[in-house]
């Protein structure tokens, strides 16, 4: 599929997208169960990589168990941890208001956080099905009175089976518009989710390649982190949507099957 280079470098260590890569509609895509029996047999280091911060680790382990991939819950990297990391490391036992379910506030405490509604160093918006106006307006409030700003990932919208759904980028704008501040966003396409994934498996960006099913999310992100970067067709881009953008990975395959050996 017209790769930009000849040959693939020595990649030592894996970052994948899991929607449109691994899975799609909660079933296995070819060649994805066989890919990564291959990583966990062969103890190379990987992660499984997501912008949804509504689920743990463990969930999302159950729910990839469900459609035929044994991914280990370690081997899980969302866009919440990559957050609660990051606020960890800019006020280490930190306070936070948050906007989102367990999968973040899971995180949060993990990394330290207490979660309150007083005086908080950071208001955090992730993903939830139940936004309350309640919940919205005392953001607004605290962020007004100091508090950073910070978003798990900048998605606008997110699906389900009757359609679109608001998502964290959506009521983000909400806050945005009414406090005049833009939030952090820590996800994809920010480079920081891949750096801190990195770091967690102790890789290094000159052997560690990212596959991904998306050019505004994945791969740009991938590039700006100096990875190898790996487009996959299964998900959402094609040939017309690759030449949208003034970039281009390294790799197209038609699917994670051709990384089989």
């Amino acid at each position: 599929m017209n790769p930009r280079h000849d040959a693939r470098p020595h990649i030592e260590s894996w970052l994948t997208d899991m929607d449109g890569v691994l899975v799609h509609e909660n079933k296995a895509l070819p060649g994805a169960p066989e890919l990564i029996h291959q990583w966990v047999e062969s103890g190379t280091p990987f992660l499984v990589l997501t912008n949804n911060s509504i689920f743990t680790p463990r969930d999302l382990a159950a729910r990839l168990r469900s459609s035929g991939l044994e991914v280990p819950e370690e081997r899980i990297w969302t866009s919440a941890l990559a957050t609660a990391e990051f606020c960890r490391s800019q006020i280490p036992n930190g306070s936070a208001f948050v906007i989102g379910e367990s999968g973040l506030t899971n995180a949060l405490h993990e990394a330290g956080f207490v979660l309150t509604e007083t005086n908080p160093d950071f208001v955090v918006v992730g993903e939830t099905r139940n936004y309350s106006f309640e919940a919205i307006t005392k953001a607004i409030r605290l962020i007004i009175g100091g508090a950073r700003f910070i978003a798990t990932n900048p998605d606008a919208t997110g699906p389900s089976a009757d359609g679109v759904l608001p998502a964290t980028g959506a009521i983000a704008a909400l806050i945005t518009k009414a406090t005049g501040k833009d939030p952090y966003i820590v996800g994809k396409p920010n480079p920081m989710m891949f750096r801190s994934a990195m770091n967690k498996i102790n890789a290094h960006s000159e052997t560690t390649a990212m596959i991904g099913d998306r050019m505004d999310t994945d791969v740009v992100a991938g590039i700006e982190a100096g990875l190898h970067t790996v487009l996959v067709l299964t998900g959402i881009s094609d040939q017309s949507e690759i030449e949208r953008y003034p970039f281009r990975p390294d790799e197209i395959l038609h699917g994670v099957h051709e990384l089989l050996p």
